[in-house]
């Protein structure tokens, strides 16, 4: 399993910004993904999860309302979409998408199996 994350940036606070997880391998659509980010001096923590059927969502409460999680299923893998909205200073940290080898998400880092390289988001207010 590879995953390409992408989409990070500079954005004003109030801005938006779509980032994209791009999963190979066709067995990635049996397994749940998740987005975690860390900010500098912070721990990795949890922001959304989706189920592998993708019917099943999850939000930390510091994103809920602002932030979408999303995945499109293609024959060669997954890919998953983070829609975030409202951005606030606060958000700013390397975003970075895994995989679980389970259908449902968790909240916890350490049950997610693969990893990407992450993208920075930074927001400015």
């Amino acid at each position: 399993v590879q995953l390409q994350a992408s989409g990070g940036g500079l954005v004003r606070a109030g801005g938006s910004l779509r980032l994209s997880c791009a999963a190979s391998g066709w067995i990635v659509n049996d397994y749940a993904m998740g987005w975690f980010r860390q900010a500098p001096g912070k721990d990795r923590e949890f922001v959304t999860s989706i189920s592998s059927s993708g019917r099943n969502t999850a939000y930390a409460d510091s994103v809920k309302g602002r932030f979408t999680i999303s995945r499109d299923r293609e024959n060669t893998g997954s890919t998953v979409y983070l829609q975030m909205s409202s951005l606030e200073p606060e958000d700013t940290a390397v975003y970075y998408c895994a995989v679980r080898v389970w259908r449902l998400g968790s909240r916890k880092p350490e049950d997610y199996d693969y990893w990407g390289q992450g993208t920075l988001v930074t927001v400015s207010s």
